[in-house]
């Protein structure tokens, strides 16, 4: 049996209250000018969306060269890897997205809208995430193996729906939240721009935009109950772990429709994120036997970013390898 201390442990973290001040600014900031760029609804072209996805890509990578410059190499190295694992499971939000906008018939014109208010809920859930993992961290190691498990069954999960080949799709009737919805209140049958709700009939009724954005947001929650876990596989550090969740999440907008096309030929995108979250399950199992047992080794942060690049470039290529024949094969 592991014992818990009665007093919380030291936390070791490069987040000063104004670091996190200036942080929460420029996340907040952030969000206002998307929804300063999508106040007008309008099918997204992909010089726009190539811009917006090259600035959220700049931005973290010149905070992480400031982690790297102010506080040591080791704690750059975390950063980075912490960046690398969330950017790659957000683009399996990315596909869970895709397949909801169109389950739902979203307009091309509102699709940017409710991605950007999924961001939104990702960010808020992230945060209440990370602040409980924190705060369990401090009072039990053991959390480490918890979270490590729950990392393995997981990718247990997603590699089983992989190797079955099952095609994966979304009924809207059969969602529980949507039902649970349309018990509460009336939906009306058609989009009335990004407004939530419309009075028909003297009735105030929700329209399927707002039922969209709670479907995504329900979305949310599943993914933040992964993500938060593997970044933690990574660093200890709460500021780390909010700072690579919010830079991942950002940029998700215009990520998606710079990959709306490509995310289809990613047909062994399923298999990298498995192994992915297998591997960090096991570090993180691994982390916690080394504070138990000394004698247990534990997984370099550096190479952790080796492997975690290693097995995206591999599941990429052989992705598009196999995308190619398919192709060819239809075809001929």
């Amino acid at each position: 049996m592991i014992p818990v201390p009665l007093s919380p442990l030291a936390i070791d973290t490069i987040g000063s209250p104004t670091l996190w001040t200036l942080t929460l600014a420029a996340v907040i900031g952030l969000l206002v000018l998307d929804f300063v760029a999508t106040r007008r609804p309008h099918e997204v072209s992909m010089r726009e969306a190539l811009a917006w996805s090259a600035f959220y890509v700049a931005l973290p990578l010149a905070f992480g060269a400031w982690v790297w410059v102010a506080h040591g190499q080791s704690v750059g190295v975390e950063y980075y890897t912490g960046y690398v694992v969330e950017k790659s499971l957000s683009v399996d939000n990315l596909f869970v997205f895709m397949l909801l906008l169109a389950a739902f018939a979203v307009p091309e014109a509102l699709k940017q809208r409710v991605l950007l208010y999924g961001i939104i809920g990702a960010l808020v859930l992230r945060g209440v995430f990370i602040a409980l993992g924190a705060a369990a961290l401090q009072y039990a190691d053991a959390v480490f193996l918890l979270f490590g498990l729950i990392l393995v069954v997981t990718g247990v999960k997603l590699l089983r729906d992989a190797v079955r080949g099952e095609e994966e799709s979304v009924d809207v009737d059969e969602m529980r939240v949507v039902r649970v919805v349309r018990r509460l209140m009336p939906v009306t049958d058609d989009y009335e721009g990004a407004r939530f709700t419309v009075r028909r009939d003297g009735v105030r009724a929700l329209t399927p935009f707002a039922l969209v954005v709670v479907a995504v947001f329900a979305t949310d929650i599943v993914f933040a109950v992964d993500s938060v876990p593997a970044v933690y596989g990574i660093t200890g550090d709460p500021y780390l772990v909010f700072a690579t969740n919010a830079f991942a999440l950002l940029g998700l907008r215009a990520l998606y429709f710079v990959l709306e096309s490509a995310l289809s030929k990613l047909v062994h995108l399923s298999y990298g994120l498995a192994a992915i979250l297998l591997f960090i399950g096991v570090k993180l199992g691994l982390h916690w036997g080394h504070l138990t047992w000394t004698s247990v080794p534990e997984v370099p942060t550096l190479l952790s970013l080796g492997v975690i690049v290693g097995i995206l470039v591999l599941t990429t290529v052989t992705s598009l390898i196999a995308s190619g024949r398919a192709e060819k094969s239809a075809e001929a």
